[in-house]
Formats: structure tokens, sequence, C-alpha cells
């Protein structure tokens, strides 16, 4: 699972999901696993975390709005 930092623009977050992404596959090969769950992404980047690999994302803001 990973959170990446708040940005105005995702995509300067997108090598943070791509190496999580990584580090899954190389612990899957090292150790002979076969996990598949990503948790990675928010509200405000989840298209990209996604476009990396997530298979689950945290999207309370979209849903619920901002905290008050």
């Amino acid at each position: 699972m990973t959170m990446a930092p708040y940005v105005d623009d995702p995509e300067e977050v997108r090598h943070l999901f791509a190496g999580l992404r990584n580090l899954l596959a190389e612990a899957n090969r090292e150790f002979s696993l076969n996990m598949k769950e990503l948790s990675m992404g928010m509200s405000s980047d989840f298209e990209c975390a996604i476009e990396e690999g997530a298979t689950m994302v945290r999207i309370g803001t979209a849903i619920f709005g901002e905290r008050s």
C-alpha cells in the first residue's frame, strides 16, 4: 500500500506508483510469490494509480467530499 504526497498534477507522483508495481513484481520473482493486490491511489490521483496497476484505491473524498 502506498499513499503518494498530495500534488496538483498526479503525473508528478506516477513514478511512485510505478515503483511500487515494480517492487511487487520483484518480490514475487525473488520469493516465488503470486501477490496481485496493489493498494495505491486516492481521490486526487486514483486514475494515474490505476494506469500503473492499482487494484484498490481510496476515494473517500470523491464520494463524501472534503472534510470539515
